[in-house]
């Protein structure tokens, strides 16, 4: 039996399907300080888009690049959300996506030279 990997439409749908998803989980997140978390439905596909590039260029992990992939999206919003006014707004669009996980794919295309 071969598997296949997992396609950016199955990324997508982990992200959005399961109740706990990890865009759920971050909007809850950021909600704790009174942050309100938006996230476009184009950059929820840019982000499976994105992780399912990763898989291919780096090394595939299936899901689990997910959870890296919004660590890396969120590790600034996170932080930057403590100084926020309780009721900020932030919207996550795919401009921000590409921003944030842009170096990443870089860091992962010199990554095959490397011994």
């Amino acid at each position: 039996v071969e598997l296949q990997g997992l396609t950016e439409e199955d990324l997508y749908k982990i992200l959005t399907e399961p109740v706990a998803n990890l865009i759920r989980q971050q909007v809850e997140l950021l909600a704790t300080e009174g942050v309100t978390l938006n996230f476009e439905d184009d950059a929820v596909k840019e982000i499976a888009r994105m992780a399912a590039l990763a898989n291919k260029t780096v090394e595939n992990i299936g899901a689990r690049r997910l959870h890296t992939v919004m660590e890396r999206l969120m590790e600034g919003l996170s932080f930057d959300a403590a100084e926020m006014d309780d009721g900020s707004v932030v919207t996550v669009n795919t401009e921000l996506v590409q921003e944030r996980l842009s170096d990443v794919l870089v860091k992962s295309d010199l990554s095959r030279y490397i011994l």
